[in-house]
């Protein structure tokens, strides 16, 4: 299992097809993902653990354990931890390419724009 480790938490790609990629995205407390949006997938993220704050296309939204949200082929998003305890979220990805270069920040916490 490939784990990612990141400013923010970390990530471990459970499945990688052609057709599919599922991650499982830790979050640590009071940190957050860049606001970025991809043009080649589309993302269903549904909460394990946790109270998840998401922004999408500028309205802050909420997903409690066992909630699921969609986010739409180049919609801006952001996952956010503004707890104090750590939030732990499936990540299943659909579309035709599932690289980290798919990635286009609008806004990062850590400089990586």
């Amino acid at each position: 299992m490939e784990i990612d480790y990141r400013p923010w938490g970390k990530y471990e790609v459970l499945l990688d097809t052609d057709s599919v990629k599922v991650k499982r995205i830790t979050i640590k407390p009071k940190q957050r993902l860049s606001y970025q949006y991809h043009n080649k997938r589309r993302e269903q993220w549904t909460v394990v653990n946790g109270n998840l704050t998401i922004v999408l296309d500028g309205d802050k939204l909420f997903r409690n354990p066992g909630e699921s949200i969609s986010i739409p082929l180049g919609s801006s998003h952001r996952a956010w931890n503004e707890t104090d305890e750590t939030v732990v979220f499936i990540e299943v990805q659909t579309g035709t390419y599932f690289g980290e270069d798919d990635i286009i920040r609008v806004e990062d916490d850590y400089s990586r724009i």
